[in-house]
């Protein structure tokens, strides 16, 4: 079992719930926690042995460039390089299921990014649960999709929860679930913007890019 299995509220978590999950972040945790995309994996940006462990848990070489969590707009610029044109379609679109593909700025650690391209994978996303948490942490938060491999594809979240839970130190159930499925990932590498992988929100990013 997870060292610690916690339950909120979907729409007004427990803040002293968040805190608990925030400290224990902070302290090098990996945890299972639900977005609005589905359940994730998680931990802190800047702990380096957190993010081992995460990969460990997910089966991810240290080549897999990882996806991280972002609370505004002004926060994913401190984060990454981002151009005019990009700036404008990330306005008009999050928060969602939308993952941003872009230069890694100098605050992203090296070992959270892809080695050769230098860039990194961000998110702004619409739950309240991951707002909070972010808030709380006050740094951004990897999220990556809880499964074991590429090809895999959760319908029930308690599949997910009994086949992660025992691997993370703590497990955050929700109440009620709602998710819409895994995010549309956009490449923002330059200003030739293309779709990387078709999911939720693609008809809105369509709408934006093209």
């Amino acid at each position: 079992m997870a060292s610690e299995i916690i339950t909120m509220h979907p729409e007004t978590p427990e803040l002293r719930k968040i805190k608990r999950v925030a400290e224990a972040l902070k302290a090098g945790a990996v945890i299972l926690f639900p977005v609005d995309t589905g359940f994730s994996l998680g931990c802190q940006l800047s702990n380096k042995e957190a993010i081992r462990k995460l990969r460990r848990i997910r089966r991810l070489s240290d080549k897999k460039a990882l996806t991280f969590l972002c609370h505004s707009l002004s926060n994913i610029a401190e984060f990454a390089k981002v151009s005019n044109s990009a700036y404008r379609i990330i306005k008009g679109l999050i928060p969602g299921p939308y993952t941003f593909v872009m230069p890694a700025s100098r605050q992203v650690p090296k070992f959270a990014q892809n080695p050769k391209r230098k860039t990194a994978g961000i998110r702004v996303p619409d739950n309240e649960l991951a707002q909070l948490l972010l808030e709380a942490v006050g740094e951004p938060i990897i999220s990556i999709t809880a499964k074991k491999s590429d090809d895999q594809i959760f319908v029930d979240p308690d599949e997910v929860f009994d086949l992660f839970s025992r691997e993370v130190d703590i497990a955050v159930r929700l109440e009620e679930y709602q998710f819409s499925g895994e995010s549309t990932v956009v490449d923002m590498i330059t200003d030739d913007f293309s779709i990387m992988r078709e999911g939720a929100g693609i008809d809105e990013v369509l709408e934006c890019i093209y």
